[in-house]
């Protein structure tokens, strides 16, 4: 039996434009290369510290 897996596939690319809009926020305000490496890391995981940061102010 075949079984049907649903996706939603509007979270990724919620997800894909929030990345990219966070990659060139972060390389635009960069002052050097490292630090522009630093911004795309930060790009990758900025859901996370959304989260955190929301958790945070909260107090949950």
């Amino acid at each position: 039996m075949k079984e049907k897996v649903k996706t939603n596939a509007s979270s990724n690319s919620i997800y894909g434009l929030g990345f990219i809009g966070a990659v060139i926020y972060y390389i635009s305000h960069a002052t050097g290369f490292w630090i522009g490496i630093i911004g795309v890391l930060k790009a990758i995981v900025w859901p996370a510290i959304l989260v955190y940061e929301i958790f945070k102010y909260v107090k949950a």
